[in-house]
């Protein structure tokens, strides 16, 4: 098993782009998962954690409601932001500059083979990625991504995650807020979630954080979380 993981910091990427770079890597992998089963070889899969900010884009997860946007195509097309349907699991979400999107293209293979914890490792690098920055931050039950004040009626989700697997090969992740304009979450109902808000390390903190300094840490943790080494990628 691989357990070295990939580093890739590409900076403001268009979604599309971004996408595009993670089907690339993702069908490499199991590309080679396939000639192993049927040759029977035993090639090593690779393991890719990217790193990208988005300009201004609503993305839809495969099970989420169109309702959900509430802008209709003119409107988007006025504020220059883009939309997309995707293949991911969860609902709509926003994405823009000064947030930290995160897509591990991981062959869980290496790992272990459970979605559910591959889940629960990426909240978990997150909620000690926000505690070293003294943010309290905690899981919500029956609601995947990180949370603040979860159980409390002005609870706030600071990170959404939506991931798709397939032949245990991981893309999509996650998307943390530090300094991004949250007021672009106000034309979409955020992950389906209609009774709760969002919030960013920016507005918790009242400082202006360093995503370089914040993906520093993500990268620490992640690699601690899923026992794995670093190995320096694309930047």
């Amino acid at each position: 098993m691989n357990k070295q993981i990939i580093v890739h910091d590409l900076g403001l990427v268009d979604y599309q782009d971004a996408l595009d770079y993670q089907l690339q890597l993702f069908n490499q992998i199991i590309d080679i998962k396939l000639k192993n089963r049927k040759n029977n070889t035993k090639i090593e899969t690779d393991n890719h954690l990217i790193f990208v900010e988005h300009p201004n884009v609503y993305t839809l997860g495969k099970s989420g409601d169109i309702n959900n946007l509430l802008l209709n195509k003119n409107e988007l097309d006025d504020k220059k932001i883009q939309f997309f349907n995707t293949n991911r699991g969860g609902d709509i979400t926003c994405h823009g500059p000064g947030q930290i999107v995160c897509y591990p293209i991981l062959d869980l293979d290496n790992f272990f083979t459970d979605i559910h914890k591959y889940l629960r490792f990426l909240e978990e690098t997150i909620i000690r990625t926000l505690n070293d920055f003294g943010i309290v931050s905690e899981r919500s039950q029956n609601e995947t991504g990180v949370w603040i004040d979860s159980d409390l009626v002005f609870s706030r989700k600071i990170c959404a995650m939506g991931v798709k697997a397939s032949r245990w090969v991981t893309m999509h992740g996650l998307a943390l807020n530090v300094n991004n304009d949250l007021s672009y979450f106000e034309n979409i109902i955020p992950c389906g979630i209609s009774n709760k808000s969002v919030t960013s390390i920016q507005k918790e903190t009242g400082r202006n954080i360093s995503l370089n300094q914040v993906t520093k840490i993500i990268t620490q943790h992640f690699i601690e979380i899923f026992s794995a080494k670093l190995v320096e990628g694309v930047n």
